[in-house]
């Protein structure tokens, strides 16, 4: 097996010159972000009945059936984030709306990507829903140095934002995993909540560069907000454009993608892309100079298996229920990646 994987790295990265049209030649590193859509297990093990919905007797009849169903169609929708430069799959997956440890588990373990040997870091929220944030890393291209959790303070329980250092083709990253609050309420009345978090998010950043000047940041997830929303394009100062995005600045490749009408999740016909990925402007190739890892594209991975093909939801993500019809689907949510590529030669 592991020969195996020590080929298919090599022909990734002799297949990246043709790609580029250049003599050089380059590995290329995926990171993605997946929201899962409330993965629960079947288990009613919360007190305060935050999961009373997904058991075999809550409303949902969450049962050995559907659990495992769902798990599979997630490692499908997760196995197929391939690409000729990267064939094992991405080096970093974040996740949000997962119940547990245990869920992540049996999700690694499903045969769609169990061959890829993908590692956990899960962090227990307070969350009142009753969901964490979690990262999925393949340590043969992802190595976890550190690992920090971070309380939001809004006035109620919430997701804590997860912050994993590791080293990514030999360079230094930090991961910031986030699910900000929701839009309930209101987008503008809920949107200080969303601000707090996005400051939050640079409050992290700005302690890693504290540290080490040189880090690399992610800031990762489900957002609730668009890239042009004040939560990103003001608190984060997340660019529409990377040009002239400092060292320390945030570029967001999502906010052209989403002015093209490509989004994450769609709702009475209109496209948001709250999934978003967001790199710091010491990432971008015009501030590398060491030799480290620097951003190439980012796609929403909108696979043709992942829509619906009914009436008014065609197109939209398969969800796993729909007005109380289990449709045995994957989320409401595309997953996201962003491609980085190191100059190997």
């Amino acid at each position: 097996m592991m020969k195996r994987i020590f080929l298919l790295t090599l022909v990734a990265i002799l297949a990246m010159p043709s790609m580029w049209g250049q003599s050089k030649q380059y590995q290329s590193f995926g990171v993605a972000f997946y929201n899962l859509e409330n993965l629960f297990d079947t288990i009613p093990n919360n007190p305060l009945g935050r999961d009373d919905e997904f058991t075999p007797e809550g409303k949902n009849s969450w049962g050995s059936r559907k659990y495992w169903a769902k798990i599979n169609n997630l490692a499908r929708a997760i196995g197929a984030m391939t690409t000729p430069t990267t064939p094992i799959g991405p080096a970093i997956i974040g996740v949000s709306e997962i119940e547990n440890r245990g869920v992540l588990e049996d999700l690694v373990k499903a045969e769609p990507i169990k061959k890829w040997m993908l590692q956990i870091v899960h962090h227990d929220s307070p969350d009142r829903r009753g969901v964490d944030v979690g990262l999925l890393y393949n340590p043969r291209l992802f190595r976890v140095l550190n690992v920090t959790n971070h309380r939001l303070d809004i006035g109620f329980p919430t997701r804590d934002q997860m912050c994993v250092v590791g080293e990514m083709g030999g360079s230094k990253v930090g991961v910031i995993v986030n699910h900000w609050p929701s839009r309930l309420g209101g987008q503008e009345q809920s949107s200080p909540n969303r601000e707090a978090a996005a400051a939050l998010s640079k409050h992290i950043a700005d302690s890693l560069w504290s540290v080490d000047p040189n880090i690399g940041v992610i800031i990762m997830g489900d957002l609730n907000d668009d890239p042009m929303d004040k939560s990103c394009a003001k608190v984060l100062g997340a660019a529409k454009n990377p040009d002239g995005v400092g060292p320390h600045q945030f570029y967001n490749p999502w906010w052209k993608m989403l002015d093209r009408g490509i989004g994450t999740l769609a709702y009475k016909g209109s496209w948001n892309l709250f999934d978003q990925i967001i790199i710091s402007g010491n990432l971008l190739k015009q501030n590398v100079t060491d030799g480290g890892v620097y951003y190439f594209k980012a796609q929403v991975n909108n696979f043709e298996f992942l829509k619906d093909t009914e009436g008014s939801r065609q197109g939209y993500p398969l969800r796993t229920h729909a007005g109380g019809v289990w449709l045995n689907g994957y989320s409401d949510h595309f997953p996201t990646e962003v491609l980085f590529v190191k100059e190997v030669n």
